[in-house]
């Protein structure tokens, strides 16, 4: 089994390669069933892509842990890592739930030694480390979602799926604040 790599382009592939969720999928997962429900249609692609999507919030989920017991936080950016990582357990819940109503199995959650592994956790050597780390996964989610939008016919299913992406561009921006970093400089820098 291939260690799914936490980097922007992954994230924002693996929706490509899909071609997003369906509008049943993304309707159930915005908490709208009564709309899902007359859409009909075979979910089972769903329920990979959604397989997809909570193994990369189990994965979000391990490495804010990971960065939490590092001790290299300072209480400041510690209180903001388990904030996101509550956000994240929120959206792990919401997948789960929607293949669960999908008739799907979820994926099961890995060792926190493997996403150890996958993260490199053992290359965080400091806060900046383990924020630069956080950074690049919220870019990665921020683009994945951001890819989902253009499958939709339906305007409020693009809507829901745009409102995941601004948590995590959220959670993005916010880490180049706590890194130092400047914001990006040009318009349209995301879902590129």
């Amino acid at each position: 089994m291939q260690l799914i790599t936490p980097t922007p382009a992954s994230r924002r592939s693996f929706l490509g390669a899909t071609g997003g969720l369906s509008a049943v999928a993304v309707a159930m997962l915005g908490g709208k069933e009564a709309l899902a429900q007359g859409m009909g249609g075979d979910t089972s692609h769903d329920v990979g892509i959604l397989n997809v999507a909570l193994g990369l919030e189990y994965q979000g989920i391990a490495a804010y842990q990971l960065g939490a017991e590092s001790g290299l936080l300072q209480p400041g950016p510690l209180k903001v890592a388990v904030l996101f990582q509550s956000q994240h357990k929120a959206h792990r819940d919401a997948l789960i739930a929607t293949i669960d109503k999908l008739g799907g199995k979820p994926v099961a959650e890995k060792s926190m030694s493997e996403y150890a592994a996958e993260v490199q956790a053992s290359t965080l050597k400091n806060q900046t480390d383990v924020l630069e780390l956080a950074t690049r996964l919220e870019l990665g989610a921020t683009n994945a979602y951001l890819g989902v939008i253009p499958s939709f016919g339906n305007r409020d299913l693009a809507k829901v799926a745009g409102r995941i992406a601004a948590d995590e561009t959220m959670h993005y921006t916010a880490l180049l604040g706590a890194l130092g970093k400047p914001l990006p400089n040009h318009a349209l820098s995301f879902g590129a």
